[in-house]
């Protein structure tokens, strides 16, 4: 590997910058602390992100009643930060693209923690919903700016890992609420509880943003900003660069792209079946299986530790696969949990269907791993998605190439959210009906293995 020097002149001690890109020059550099700052950053937000998006979740027993509503009421409420996660994923990443990721991560914390304030206000289930449609805009906006920021900050070698693992920072946020909550509420009530965790996100998550991060050489020389590109640079070095726009081993458009041209049709397509089908299946295990265990034998109890494993086993997932791109790359890692999360649901649905009457501890155990095994494949799905769209995307279009993807994971994730009920209800007693559609989905995520033109490449190809 060469490494790029400064060429410097001993008569004048003038130096002559090296040609290169962003990109190529952090793959030369070790890793700077600002960079690993900047990922911790990105990291911290989507925590705050997750643990504001999960505390209605959280509080719903306390709130419910108050209300005066049934669960199936609420669930309006519950489903609008979807809703709005969808939408703000897509816009965000477009405003990101065109603004700066940084101010638009900014303005995505500022929208999601004032929501979450905002929220405590509440009345009934419409006005909650509102608020919440309205925070799921900035837990969205936030997701998509983070993911790409801290990518086109870290170089190649840590990139696939980074993303993957940052991508965990919503479910680890909400299991930091969950911890949290139950201390606030005692001491605040639900509506004191909302305003504790808004504002605490809110301060911490713009001072931290607006005073340390910075855009990326990147994403500034993809809009024309050559001297803001140079004073970021300077960052993570002191030596003079003379940096060029990143340009797209497959993109021979002249200039800047967006998300919907055609250069990044099977991207598009590729990431919109793939993320559709894998999200389906998530939010279908995690939203259901309490419902479908419970109808099985299984106490309340027992069925919500087999969701909390689902969420362990998610997390770790999520970081083990991005060490595994980095290797193998992302096109073999889609085709084989593609191949390996049918199969898994095949033998759950087996074993969901065979259970005792009253499931003996050996039955229980084995669903349990079975449902934790699903959650980690598919979560390792939803992490090669985004390590292949921040792969993939130019960075003049990253942003919201990445909010696009996870638009269409919305798709699934309400989908799943509204139809799984429907799908118990449809096999009378049997959960067939619902394990089969799951199935199906398994199979579609494979789509971007064969569809998507810009897999990360595995270790020995680089």
């Amino acid at each position: 590997m060469m490494y790029l020097l400064p060429v410097s002149f001993p008569n004048n001690n003038r130096i002559n910058p090296m040609k290169t890109t962003f990109s190529q020059l952090m793959n030369n550099l070790p890793l700077h602390p600002f960079q690993v700052l900047a990922f911790s950053i990105c990291m911290i937000v989507l925590v705050a992100d997750g643990m504001d998006a999960q505390l209605l979740g959280i509080v719903a027993p306390i709130v419910i009643p108050e209300f005066g509503v049934d669960r199936g009421t609420f669930g309006i409420a519950m489903s609008a930060a979807l809703v709005g996660f969808g939408i703000g994923s897509w816009s965000g990443g477009w405003l990101g693209d065109r603004v700066g990721r940084r101010w638009s991560l900014a303005l995505a914390a500022a929208v999601f923690s004032l929501g979450t304030v905002a929220a405590s206000l509440a009345n009934d289930v419409w006005q909650m919903a509102f608020w919440r449609l309205l925070g799921g805009v900035g837990f969205g906006a936030a997701y998509s700016n983070a993911i790409a920021l801290a990518g086109e900050w870290l170089p190649e070698r840590w990139r696939s890992v980074g993303v993957t693992t940052i991508s965990v920072g919503t479910p680890a946020g909400g299991l930091v609420a969950a911890a949290l909550a139950p201390t606030v509420v005692d001491l605040y009530g639900w509506r004191g509880s909302f305003v504790v965790f808004g504002i605490g996100t809110l301060l911490l998550c713009l001072l931290l943003v607006i005073v340390f991060l910075r855009d990326s050489p990147s994403f500034l020389l993809a809009r024309g900003k050559t001297a803001e590109a140079q004073n970021s640079l300077k960052r993570i070095t002191s030596q003079p660069y003379d940096l060029e726009p990143e340009r797209h081993a497959t993109d021979t458009a002249a200039g800047s792209v967006g998300v919907l041209d055609r250069s990044n049709l099977r991207m598009n397509i590729g990431i919109s079946i793939t993320f559709t089908s894998v999200a389906m299946i998530a939010y279908g295990i995690l939203n259901w299986t309490t419902t479908m265990l419970t109808a099985r034998g299984f106490s309340f109890e027992q069925a919500s530790y087999a969701v909390s494993i689902a969420g362990l086993t998610s997390i770790a997932a999520s970081i083990a696969v991005g060490l595994l791109i980095q290797r193998y790359g992302s096109k073999l890692m889609v085709l084989l949990i593609s191949i390996s999360l049918f199969f898994t649901l095949l033998l759950l649905a087996w074993k969901v269907e065979t259970l005792s009457a009253m499931p003996t501890d050996s039955e229980r155990m084995i669903v349990v791993a079975l449902i934790g095994l699903a959650a980690a494949i598919f979560s390792g799905g939803v992490a090669s998605n985004y390590a292949i769209m921040t792969h993939g995307y130019p960075s003049s279009c990253r942003s919201a190439g990445i909010g696009f993807g996870i638009f269409m994971g919305r798709i699934g994730a309400i989908a799943s959210s509204g139809l799984g009920g429907w799908l118990l209800d449809l096999g009378e007693g049997s959960a067939l009906p619902f394990f089969s559609v799951l199935c199906v989905g398994a199979v579609l995520v494979s789509t971007a293995a064969f569809v998507v033109d810009r897999h990360v490449p595995p270790a020995h190809s680089k």
